[in-house]
């Protein structure tokens, strides 16, 4: 644990919803005036009446201290696009259907009673994918050297994988293979190649080479599991399991997912239902008969709506439900001065100037849908407790860069009607999706 200093995110191929902006000496310039604006409004004895930003897009916003009590608002009962806050929705949604420790099992197993012999087994593998939305390379690892252990270094027969089994990225519905059979296939085959160093790309690679100083492995000898077959689409059920992978705890993935910002938690749709149910979810939970609420998509692609006060409600639910588990809100987002994040990213002038050190936050960026979007949301930490905030623009999409600085102006005028951050203990660093994940032999269940 350490308080606010800046780290480095391991994971390869993270996905950040938007792209790091170029350092050239205009925006250098501009960075400086802003965060020279937001230290000058930060001021011991500075009265702000409000918190508007002073200029830049027109920003909406809601405000409320930890007891719920308004601190100010504008606009914050209409309905507009949150683009990735929606995540917080689905989070909630998550961790209350299945709760913080759920656990995703992807089984493998053989279509044959036959034991394997001299490392061959002569038959098809299955696997029964269960739904995990962060299996990735580092997992296909685990696996691989679990079916080795268990006498299985070469199938005789088919790979054979079914529709809820996923590895890697896709960047949501953006860029998902629209034809689950297709998807499967895609799957199937980089599974095939996790599994075969010798079709491994740099990244591959690197992510093994991390792999092997992280466990004390030997790095010139990566696990080889051959695949004599072709890799088919089945929902056959295996004669035998042979290994069961267990993922990282939900809230681990959340984390991941929130920090990255990465649109495959629209995976989680499979075991929460269609985002079209997040607002009646919302209202069950409330007591409400109904919510002022519509999902598209549990990731925040697309035409989604919430108003900026229901955002706020969100962000004190899962609050109060992780402080119930001993947990704190940077256990599901980044926090402002803990690391690499679409926090860190996007907004450079909180970054550098340390105003918002400590702050915990989701951001949202749409560039066209809706006419574009910036959105932050999030928990300021001040001496007296948390404050709780969504501040966006919309219709942003022509200038997502000057509508993002005007909300760092908006925040630094938050600081200072508040207090100041009294900064926030970091968590470590993000874990890759095998950190705090298992593959055992399936007997052993």
């Amino acid at each position: 644990m350490r308080r606010c200093a800046c780290g480095r995110v391991t994971e390869a191929r993270v996905a950040f919803e938007g792209r790091r902006p170029r350092r050239t000496g205009l925006l250098r310039i501009a960075a400086a005036l802003v965060v020279a604006a937001g230290l000058a409004l930060c001021r011991p004895g500075l009265a702000v009446a409000a918190i508007g930003a002073a200029h830049g897009p027109a920003l909406v916003w809601h405000v409320e201290s930890l007891g719920g009590k308004d601190v100010d608002s504008r606009v914050p009962d209409d309905p507009i696009n949150p683009a990735s806050v929606v995540k917080l929705v689905t989070s909630l949604r998550a961790l209350s259907t299945l709760g913080p420790d759920h656990r995703f099992e992807t089984r493998f197993g053989a279509s044959t009673p036959r034991p394997p012999r001299d490392g061959v087994l002569d038959g098809d593998l299955i696997v029964g994918g269960g739904g995990d939305p962060d299996f990735h390379f580092e997992n296909a690892v685990l696996v691989s050297r679990r079916l080795l252990a268990a006498g299985v270094r070469e199938i005789r027969g088919n790979l054979l994988v079914d529709n809820s089994f996923w590895i890697g990225w896709e960047r949501g519905s953006a860029g998902r293979e629209s034809d689950p059979n297709k998807r499967a296939l895609q799957m199937a085959d980089r599974l095939r190649t996790a599994w075969d160093p010798q079709r491994w790309s740099s990244a591959e690679s690197e992510a093994w080479a991390g792999m092997a100083a992280r466990y004390g492995w030997a790095l010139q000898a990566p696990p080889r599991v051959r695949v004599d077959g072709a890799a088919l689409v089945s929902p056959t059920a295996a004669h035998r399991w042979l290994v069961v992978h267990r993922s990282e705890p939900l809230l681990t993935a959340l984390h991941r997912f929130n920090v990255f910002s990465n649109n495959d938690i629209e995976r989680l749709d499979q075991a929460l239902g269609a985002p079209s149910g997040m607002g009646d979810f919302l209202a069950r939970r409330w007591g409400q008969t109904s919510v002022v609420a519509s999902f598209e998509t549990s990731s925040g692609l697309g035409r989604n709506r919430i108003t900026p006060r229901m955002i706020v409600r969100v962000l004190r639910d899962l609050r109060d439900m992780l402080a119930a588990r001993g947990r704190s809100v940077g256990d599901l987002l980044p926090v402002m001065g803990c690391g690499e994040s679409t926090l860190f990213e996007l907004f450079p002038a909180l970054r550098n100037s340390g105003v918002a050190n400590g702050m915990a936050g989701k951001t949202g960026t749409l560039n066209t849908t809706d006419g574009g979007v910036a959105a932050l949301a999030g928990f300021f930490p001040t001496a007296a407790g948390e404050t709780l905030f969504v501040v966006a623009a919309p219709h942003a999409g022509p200038n997502l860069r000057a509508a993002r600085a005007a909300e760092e102006d908006w925040v630094a005028r938050l600081a200072s009607r508040v207090g100041g951050s009294s900064g926030r203990v970091c968590p470590g660093p993000v874990p890759t999706s095998d950190a705090e994940a298992d593959a055992v032999a399936a007997e052993s269940r």
